[in-house]
């Protein structure tokens, strides 16, 4: 079920002007190559823990540089840079910590788009 609710915003975050600008460039296809495709899932969860998942981020919509890894722009491209960008796009609320279920499904947004860029 997940994958298909995966499919389906990657589908319509396509269709963004804004968010379809996003691509990896080829030295974050190397660096992905290098440290491996486990790795960076675990770099986006700790990206997630740490900016995303408190109930209260104090720089919201600032948290996410725009370069500097793989994830980062991803998180830009599929709407998981900030809680504005999670509650406009994946209808996840603001002000609450974030859930298990929900790290999980973010995450998995973010490498099902990393894993198209690279293919």
């Amino acid at each position: 079920m997940q994958n298909v609710r995966v499919e389906n915003i990657l589908n319509s975050l396509s269709k963004s002007n804004f968010r379809s600008k996003f691509h990896l460039k080829q030295k974050d296809k190397e660096y992905i190559k290098e440290k491996r495709i486990d790795k960076i899932r675990e770099h986006a969860y700790d990206f997630i823990n740490k900016r995303l998942a408190p109930e209260n981020i104090p720089n919201d919509g600032k948290q996410t540089p725009m370069r500097g890894h793989p994830v980062f722009i991803a998180q830009h491209a599929t709407a998981t840079c900030c809680r504005g960008c999670l509650c406009k796009w994946h209808k996840i609320q603001k002000g609450i910590e974030l859930s298990e279920e929900q790290k999980d499904y973010i995450v998995n947004v973010i490498m099902a788009w990393i894993d198209k860029e690279i293919r």
